[in-house]
């Protein structure tokens, strides 16, 4: 009988410089004609992303939730919400994403849970002093009667971060009352985790997206602020209920768990944090893979700004030798094109900046058609939470989430064959993907052209520096080691320069040779050179 070996697969660090595209499930394409995004529309549009050039797949949640928050508010952590489908049909998703070449990253959320999670039910039901209530923050009022929240947290989506119940005690939500905060403290939640780690791994998925990585430990004792704005605090410092020491501890163990399956399962936080450094503590060897560079996003469209974010963002991940990551564009923020004016010429140009730095890419369902933030949705059709709340955040995150269209001159656009449960702007015709494909001055070719060099290039992906070179003001030089140069007219006029190579892999927009030796670099202009 021949002896059996174990084979310890190759190693690829697949992660270190991976495209990774964001679907937010509702808004992606719909399956069953109800309006409303599924996994069936998910799998049937996967050959598309797969030719669109990323290596992975993030989806959003698409587990069972009450959609108090878009999915957020989780009520089964194994189960799948009939809006979206059935578990056969997410294991249909990854059988034929892993076919076609790609990974499937999902989204957990550890920090809270719906207010119909099982274990939260039950703690109202069992009343004061019992130990399921343990498993999350409930505590008795202040005040005389106890009628005044136990601290003066705040709730990011506005308002207190309490709720009172009728029994008189009162729970922690950070974001809203449908939201319970769980407490890490207790071994339960900690070990209820990691079965949940195993039970989806053990489906196949490549890795999971941490929602608020940053705020699963509270400071002993739930300390009060002792401020009064205190959403103007956020990513500035640390707080008692953010970015506490013990949540290293959680990862730690989280890696082990990642570290039992073949095929280099990954962990990305989402972890805002007052530095990048801070930033960085998540990614130690023995933590998490990934996190979102969020410094980046935040960068407007200056030279100077983003080469310091640039440079701070791959100088705090060296030490801990952990990627850095770029994004420009999410489901919780105004779309680049919107949001760095300059139109559909400044986002491109932000994309090929960003795709040429070294780490892992961040993409965001829709911005390869160059969507811009839908402004005028009526209040009527709103369904982010944090709308409805007054001082909590902008409460319009509902613009970056309209589907995406996909074909046809009128909406919904081929999205699917029932509406859309966001409507789509009148004039979304011209940016279709049908539109789009096969014209060479699109935003889609852009992107898949960029892709496509990304992936065979030798300067492209990999790596942890840039090497700056001298450049007008305004203007971004940097040369990857391997032969390629990245220009960037940050400016609103044409700027003429030396040309930095011998010729040009790819632009943002045409630029006009002014003679063999100098190039006319526009406005609101990325190019990428062979040296």
């Amino acid at each position: 009988m021949t002896p059996q070996h174990n084979v310890t697969p190759a190693t690829t660090d697949w992660w270190r410089n991976a495209v990774i595209y964001q679907v937010y499930p509702r808004s992606f394409a719909d399956g069953n004609g109800d309006g409303m995004g599924d996994l069936a529309g998910i799998r049937s549009r996967l050959p598309y992303l797969r030719d669109l050039g990323v290596d992975a797949v993030w989806l959003s949640p698409f587990y069972a939730s009450p959609q108090a928050d878009a999915g957020y508010d989780v009520a089964d952590y194994r189960a799948i919400d009939p809006m979206f489908g059935t578990l056969p049909d997410a294991e249909a998703v990854l059988t034929e994403a892993h076919r076609l070449g790609l990974r499937i990253i999902v989204d957990l959320v550890p920090n809270h849970c719906s207010d119909q999670h099982e274990w939260f039910r039950r703690g109202l039901a069992e009343g004061p002093g019992s130990t399921i209530r343990e498993r999350f923050h409930f505590r008795k009022g202040r005040g005389e009667n106890g009628e005044l929240p136990p601290n003066d947290w705040e709730s990011l989506f506005g308002g207190p971060a309490w709720t009172r119940v009728s029994d008189g005690e009162w729970y922690l939500h950070l974001f809203a009352p449908e939201q319970p905060d769980f407490n890490w403290d207790h071994p339960a939640v900690r070990d209820e985790f990691r079965s949940v780690l195993r039970f989806w791994l053990d489906l196949g998925v490549d890795g999971f997206r941490v929602d608020v990585a940053h705020g699963l430990v509270k400071a002993p004792g739930l300390p009060d602020m002792g401020h009064g704005e205190q959403l103007k605090l956020l990513g500035n410092q640390v707080l008692p209920f953010f970015d506490q020491d013990g949540v290293h501890d959680i990862y730690r163990s989280w890696r082990t768990v990642l570290d039992e399956y073949a095929g280099e399962r990954i962990a990305v936080a989402e972890a805002w944090t007052p530095t990048v450094e801070r930033t960085a503590l998540y990614l130690r060897p023995d933590e998490l893979h990934q996190a979102f560079n969020f410094h980046y996003l935040n960068t407007g469209w200056d030279a100077a700004a983003l080469r310091e974010a640039i440079d701070t963002s791959l100088d705090a991940m060296r030490p801990v030798s952990a990627p850095t990551t770029w994004v420009l564009s999410n489901h919780d923020v105004v779309r680049h094109r919107t949001r760095l004016g300059g139109g559909l010429a400044r986002a491109r140009a932000a994309t090929l900046l960003m795709l040429a730095l070294p780490g892992s890419a961040y993409l965001y369902q829709g911005e390869e058609l160059g969507l811009p933030e839908v402004t005028d949705l009526p209040d009527e059709v709103r369904q982010d939470p944090s709308f409805f709340r007054a001082a909590g955040q902008e409460g319009l995150r509902d613009g970056c989430r309209v589907p995406i269209p996909w074909s046809g001159d009128v909406a919904p656009y081929g999205f699917g064959t029932g509406g859309s449960w966001l409507p789509q702007p009148a004039d979304w015709a011209a940016l279709t993907v049908e539109a789009q494909t096969g014209d060479p001055d699109s935003t889609l070719e852009l992107y898949r052209t960029a892709l496509s060099l990304r992936r065979t290039h030798p300067a492209l992906g990999a790596g942890e520096s840039v090497e700056w070179l001298d450049a007008p003001d305004g203007v971004l030089a940097l040369r990857r080691p391997g032969g390629l140069v990245c220009t960037v007219n940050t400016t609103q006029a044409p700027v003429r320069l030396a040309a930095p190579g011998t010729r040009i892999l790819l632009s943002s927009r045409q630029l006009g040779l002014s003679d063999r030796d100098f190039a006319l670099l526009p406005a609101d202009t990325t190019v990428w050179w062979q040296e």
